[in-house]
């Protein structure tokens, strides 16, 4: 009787099948459609979770798009017809939105250089320096949340006044390079955590090596931060972006507005043309959509990390 290719005998490849093939397949397959399903059912939800985010942002590009009589049809209408493309020209070129541009973009890259600086400094001091009262100055830095910010408003305002401050973009940039002012609370305390995630071995080999901490600072810890610098500058520079408390009370002259204080006086002034307002809505959002599109990724990185130590 002649062997099977496999060596096995004829009889007993009929008596004993392959176990290993009926034993592998089977499960295989039975694993997969669960966590396709699973896969699937989170799609779904993940996209009825997007519908009410996402829903404001179109109901405002549509109505951007859109003549005034066509907003308000019910039932609504989803798709513009015609495309009102001119709505953006007009709202753009009705006031000095180009001017109102340069001037929130100077402010907000200057408030994003110095809280970056100024927060990861402190952050550092906090989470790889030991020094005698560290954790004391750390608690009191972190009670400076709980005090509202009416509280200090008219004292600041009266402090800016007598020093001529009034009217210029110093009273919103300076306080962003004094780490404990201006969010910077909050900033440090999250520099700080992703900082102590950071092997202090790496610490302890450049000092063996004769590196100051200045240098650990700058060529150890901070390339290895950059998802929690990324996350630092997009809140930086959102808060900066829509910032309209600040500038409406230190900015007096019109060639000194912002983004905020001028599509607020386009509504004052404009308050039926509901399309032009809606493209100067949308024109300003989008360099804050863009960013965050682009940076997405870091910002997601540097969250998800934060706090999570090695």
């Amino acid at each position: 009787m002649g062997l099977l290719r496999d060596g096995r005998c004829p009889l007993t490849a009929v008596a004993t099948p392959d176990r290993t093939r009926s034993r592998g397949v089977a499960p295989t397959r039975g694993l997969r459609r669960p966590r396709r399903y699973r896969r699937i059912l989170l799609y779904v939800a993940l996209l009825a979770g997007s519908v009410p985010t996402l829903l404001p942002f179109v109901w405002l590009v549509r109505s951007a798009l859109m003549q005034d009589s066509q907003m308000f049809v019910s039932p609504p209408e989803w798709i513009p017809a015609p495309f009102q493309w001119s709505n953006f020209s007009e709202a753009l070129t009705t006031q000095p939105f180009g001017r109102y541009f340069l001037n929130t973009l100077v402010i907000a890259v200057i408030s994003v250089i110095g809280t970056v600086l100024t927060c990861s400094v402190a952050a550092f001091s906090f989470s790889r320096l030991r020094w005698r009262g560290r954790d004391v100055v750390f608690a009191l830095l972190l009670s400076g949340v709980m005090l509202p910010y009416a509280v200090t408003l008219i004292p600041t305002f009266v402090m800016w006044q007598e020093l001529g401050a009034l009217d210029t973009i110093v009273p919103l940039t300076v306080p962003s390079w004094f780490a404990g002012a201006g969010g910077g609370v909050f900033n440090i305390f999250l520099l700080r955590q992703f900082f102590l995630t950071i092997p202090f071995e790496l610490d302890e080999a450049a000092y063996i090596d004769g590196a100051s901490p200045w240098r650990v600072f700058w060529t150890i810890v901070m390339p290895l931060s950059k998802p929690a610098i990324i996350v630092v500058t997009i809140f930086t520079f959102i808060g900066t972006w829509n910032d309209f408390l600040g500038p409406l009370l230190y900015l007096q002259d019109e060639e000194n507005y912002t983004l905020s204080l001028g599509l607020a006086s386009f509504q004052s002034m404009y308050l039926t043309q509901w399309g032009y307002l809606m493209a100067a809505s949308a024109a300003v959002i989008a360099p804050i959509v863009a960013l965050f599109f682009f940076l997405q990724r870091y910002f997601i990185e540097g969250v998800t990390l934060t706090g999570i130590k090695n």
